[in-house]
């Protein structure tokens, strides 16, 4: 086994915070950076400023080692690192493009601090062309750049992490991606080494596909409602078939999160500056929009909006997280109150959100009473052992749309209600 690295971190945010503990936990020393002093403070203390299951345990075994720290000057924690990982923000601009602008910043900041022969790698999501862009800003021929891109799941990051499928490295210099490469040879997974664009690309098609695979199933169970197929049937069958596979293959309220919807436009506006047209991307998240307004549809078809109390079970954008980025929930919300209803909301995480007409619950029966309906948009295991018999005590009407489908059916009707799930007969 090669010799412990010294790792710096930029960003100690989710992917940064997970990147920085696991390679702490393989045995490297590892110092992460964040501009955020309250978040710096936090994270030195043992709380972690988010919820991602197995990562507090992770961050403290981390600190009481010794091989993981944090520092508000990145200049500080690049200077005496063997790979910088850059793990920043990249937001989306108005054209769906990616704004680079605090991965510049951040280089500029540290390249003349870089040891020589040390490797600078970009975690963050970026478009192809970002590793030239960022040794061009660097000016540091002495340092190698890579992009090694992330593929962690919101809810098993640390998982994702420890035990990836696979761990993507582009760079142009090969002893460069041999040291990164270095830093996971513990892990069981097969190491592809390409070059940097493809590397970037491989990130971007990856989200792209799955967001369009979830697009295609949500319309086949739309098809299926108005013909009277059972989308648990038509999915079993189809993925039967090795070509089509059974994974990612659950219809639902719509996909969203922090990296699905982001990647999804940044491939578009990639596509079109390269000047291909991409209608099957384009279509993927345009029938996404209108399955917000097909779930919308669902309560409007049982339940008069305009004044009506609509009960929301969840509110993070999937289960095992507290985040709402793009929260398929939440654009539900919205629809629903731009309708004139009120929302009553629970999740069992996420305690408070800055939408209009939403109000938060601490108890998913709270949330229901008076309710004329109930939409479950967040796959919680949790809220599919509510008491049926309960709400209907509580609720002005008996109707649940089971948008995640983890509702027991029966039960639900024995008790008096409308039961509509997504593509169910």
């Amino acid at each position: 086994m090669s010799e412990p690295a010294r790792v710096a971190v930029i960003g100690a945010g989710y992917v940064g915070l997970t990147t920085g503990a696991c390679l702490a936990a393989m045995g490297h020393q590892v110092v992460c950076a964040d501009i955020d002093e309250g978040r710096v403070a936090q994270l030195c203390s043992g709380r972690v400023p988010f919820h991602e299951p197995g990562l507090p345990s992770m961050v403290g075994q981390g600190l009481d080692s010794g091989r993981l720290s944090f520092v508000v000057d990145s200049t500080a924690a690049a200077a005496g690192a063997d790979l910088v990982f850059l793990c920043l923000p990249t937001p989306t601009l108005p054209d769906g493009s990616v704004n680079m602008r605090l991965v510049k910043k951040v280089a500029a900041q540290i390249g003349p601090h870089l040891r020589g022969g040390a490797v600078v790698v970009t975690k963050s999501t970026v478009p192809m062309g970002s590793s030239r862009i960022v040794a061009e800003v660097l000016g540091r021929p002495d340092v190698g750049v890579v992009s090694n891109p992330e593929f962690l799941r919101e809810g098993t990051a640390v998982d994702d992490f420890m035990n990836p499928d696979r761990v993507v490295i582009g760079a142009e210099d090969r002893a460069a991606a041999a040291k990164v490469a270095a830093l996971y040879e513990s892990l069981p997974a097969p190491i592809l080494v390409t070059d940097p664009g493809s590397a970037e690309l491989i990130k971007y098609a990856t989200n792209a596909f799955l967001a369009t695979k979830l697009s295609f199933v949500n319309a086949v169970a739309a098809i299926g409602e108005e013909v009277g197929a059972d989308i648990a049937a038509v999915l079993a069958g189809m993925g039967a078939d090795p070509r089509v596979g059974a994974n990612f293959m659950q219809p639902g309220p719509g996909w969203g999160g922090s990296c699905l919807p982001k990647d999804s436009r940044a491939l578009v506006a990639l596509a079109a500056g390269a000047g291909y047209d991409f209608p099957l991307l384009r279509g993927a998240i345009a029938q996404n929009d209108d399955q917000f307004d097909r779930i919308v549809g669902k309560v409007a078809g049982r339940v008069a909006l305009d004044g009506a109390r609509i009960g929301l079970l969840g509110l993070a954008f999937k289960a095992g997280t507290d985040d709402t980025r793009a929260s398929p929930a939440l654009e539900i919300a919205r629809r629903l109150v731009a309708f004139g209803a009120e929302v009553r909301a629970y999740d069992p995480v996420v305690t408070a959100v800055d939408t209009a007409g939403v109000i938060v619950e601490f108890d998913p029966y709270d949330a229901c009473r008076g309710a004329g309906a109930v939409v479950v948009a967040t796959e919680w295991p949790e809220l599919a052992d509510l008491d049926p018999a309960r709400m209907a005590e509580v609720m002005a009407g008996l109707h649940v749309i089971d948008a995640r489908g983890i509702l027991d059916r029966d039960a639900w009707q024995n008790c008096g209600f409308t039961y509509q799930g997504i593509g169910r007969r």
